[in-house]
């Protein structure tokens, strides 16, 4: 198993936290969602580092142990400081939520320090408001972690989160039970008691510019997410020239904790699909 290292990579007035599991092969850059940090892809970069690719994960502002004073900031910035750093260019982008979103950015703004990138459970700052479906409880859910939160009881908030987020709002509490569970409650009880990181420059158009996306793309849902982004996903699949779409079964938003080895696998056959002449499965043909 190859070891994990981390550096701190400065820009502005963040040091940004990095873990890399190197190989020397393949860069594989890791971007996380809005309740984790760069540690949910621990299990996932061992196996990609194993099978002898170099893996690439940060900290947000915000997030894991980054650090900051609070200034208006752009997190593409930043994420390129960590690939200009760690010489991570061009990489295949793994974005998972708010990550697939900011790998997006990337694609369209940079296409060139994109190999292929695979968005897992995003829905961009732009994409329109009538194409969300909701679920069955999801607007009470809403309600209850507005609530939690407006009475200050982050642990509770915590709690609800990862009712939401790991187990599927449609599946019963405590689904994903052990270490991913602990593991998601630090990382998300890390954020919410975050101090603010200042305003982030407003995220670029995406939803307009999914049709000039020149990179290969897979588009990933779990099978127990919110029916919005499995219709958000399909929709961004059916709009972007190269793309595909791929349901990963017994997972909810969050598959770096509770589908690993599924959402690994899927990684190394994009890896395998943009470095070889023979893709090795269907949806990299």
């Amino acid at each position: 198993m190859k070891p994990c290292s981390m550096t701190f990579v400065p820009n502005a007035a963040s040091r940004l936290a990095v873990r890399q599991w190197d190989a020397g092969g393949t860069p594989i850059l890791a971007l996380h969602a809005g309740v984790a940090d760069s540690r949910v892809w621990e299990r996932c970069a061992v196996a990609w580092a194993d099978a002898g690719h170099r893996v690439v994960a940060y900290d947000r502002r915000g997030f894991g142990s980054t650090t900051w004073e609070e200034e208006p900031h752009d997190p593409l910035a930043d994420l390129r400081a960590v690939t200009a750093a760690t010489n991570c260019r061009p990489a295949v982008v793994v974005g998972n939520s708010m990550g697939g979103a900011l790998g997006l950015e990337l694609a369209i703004a940079h296409p060139d320090e994109v190999l292929a990138l695979i968005v897992i459970g995003s829905a961009p700052d732009d994409t329109p408001d009538d194409l969300w479906v909701l679920a069955p409880t999801e607007e009470e859910r809403d309600a209850e972690g507005a609530a939690a939160a407006a009475s200050g009881d982050l642990d509770l908030v915590n709690r609800l989160d990862l009712h939401y987020w790991l187990d599927g709002i449609g599946q019963p509490e405590g689904r994903v039970t052990g270490a991913p569970r602990e593991l998601l409650a630090e990382m998300n009880g890390t954020a919410l008691r975050a101090l603010p990181t200042g305003d982030p420059t407003p995220t670029r158009p995406i939803w307009t510019a999914l049709e000039s996306l020149s990179v290969p793309i897979v588009f990933v849902v779990g099978e127990h997410d919110l029916p919005g982004f499995a219709v958000v996903a399909a929709t961004m699949a059916e709009r972007v020239p190269d793309a595909h779409l791929v349901t990963l079964q017994s997972t909810a938003h969050l598959p770096p904790l509770d589908a690993p080895a599924a959402l690994a696998e899927l990684v190394l056959d994009v890896v395998a699909g943009v470095t070889s002449v023979t893709p090795p499965h269907r949806w990299l043909r």
